[in-house]
């Protein structure tokens, strides 16, 4: 027989008649399936999300021009090419993904939806998240397991007064920080230079709270970062400048204490020292004012470094949850336990057509 003669043997209408004698089999499964499907769907906490959108400034405005832009639509990089930058916007998104970035956002203060709880982002994902009804009896058990083969430890702080040493995490934490790369998403445009922050979380207020707050947190990394250099510049001019001052203030204390001690003298030589200090005061002066000049310039520099970012899309609290989606779940479900019933109950009629 060939495969014409097997696919001939299939009697679509012959089909439809065992579906209809069989109905009961389906409406069964699909009361189970359904009961099931809601018993699953319904207990799971719902979700939100809220998205920000900036532009970045960059120097590939004026590196390539056109031909940047055009580069940029096939995927092609080459603004950065004499740009001076080590993290562009390009690298964004994988900055998110660095533990000390994320360790940061761990101290950001959040308030939920009905302003019962107040507290750090933190403690909020360690003690405040809702789980499904159905699976609390084997996360308990997990963690009472967990605690029995395991000992606690305390996390270290981090330089710089840090809450966490994004170095040396304990596991706590670095489940957390697992959790927080989950929850916040970044990307970037190439075509349209826009980063877009994505945050979700299952409370709506502390999700617009939360993605303004990474916004302004990536905002201050990359102007810390912009302007680093600069600023070590400014407070180096700045010590020297103050040095020089307190020279200068020193010879001139001790020119017009020396002038006024030997006012009504005549004598070359003390015309000679006075000059010397007069001289001596000149120029602590002179290096005073050039390293204000100089002191002035830095300060400008750091302004000059000081990146601008344009809000296109600011962060508000969302009204509707993005999922569970309860309703196209039970459907899918149900549909999927009609295909796996039908490729059942005519699995010989199917075996023979393939």
């Amino acid at each position: 027989m060939n495969v014409n003669d097997k696919k001939s043997a299939i009697d679509i209408k012959e089909i439809a008649k065992t579906m209809l004698a069989r109905k009961k089999t389906y409406f069964k499964v699909w009361a189970v399936v359904f009961v099931l499907s809601c018993i699953w769907i319904f207990p799971q906490p719902r979700y939100y999300n809220c998205e920000v959108a900036i532009a970045p400034e960059t120097a590939e405005a004026s590196v390539g021009g056109g031909l940047a832009s055009l580069a940029s639509s096939f995927g092609v990089n080459i603004g950065n090419m004499s740009s001076s930058d080590a993290i562009f916007p390009e690298l964004y998104p994988d900055l998110f993904e660095s533990n000390e970035f994320l360790v940061d956002l761990l101290d950001i203060k959040v308030t939920t939806k009905k302003n019962d709880l107040t507290t750090d982002y933190y403690d909020y994902l360690m003690n405040h998240q809702k789980e499904n009804v159905l699976l609390m009896p084997f996360i308990w058990t997990g963690e009472k397991v967990r605690k029995m083969f395991s000992t606690p430890e305390k996390p270290i702080k981090g330089k710089n007064g840090k809450r966490f040493d994004p170095f040396r995490l304990n596991k706590d934490v670095h489940e957390i920080i697992e959790q927080v790369a989950t929850n916040i998403d970044c990307n970037y445009s190439k075509t349209t230079g826009v980063v877009t922050i994505s945050v979700t979380d299952q409370d709506p207020v502390v999700c617009a709270l939360l993605a303004d707050s990474v916004k302004e947190h990536l905002q201050n990394f990359i102007t810390e970062y912009r302007t680093k250099k600069a600023r070590i510049d400014y407070e180096h001019y700045k010590q020297l400048a103050a040095d020089a001052k307190c020279q200068y203030e020193k010879a001139r204390q001790a020119y017009g204490r020396y002038s006024d001690a030997e006012m009504d003298v005549v004598l070359e030589s003390y015309k000679s020292k006075q000059e010397d200090m007069e001289n001596e005061m000149q120029l602590r002066y002179n290096v005073y004012t050039a390293l204000n000049t100089r002191l002035e310039a830095a300060l400008a520099k750091v302004q000059e470094k000081t990146p601008a970012f344009t809000t296109l899309k600011c962060a508000s609290v969302p009204i509707k949850p993005a999922g569970p989606k309860r309703i196209v779940f039970v459907v899918s479900m149900l549909i999927l336990s009609t295909i796996v019933t039908f490729c059942n109950m005519f699995r010989r009629e199917l075996m023979e057509w393939f």
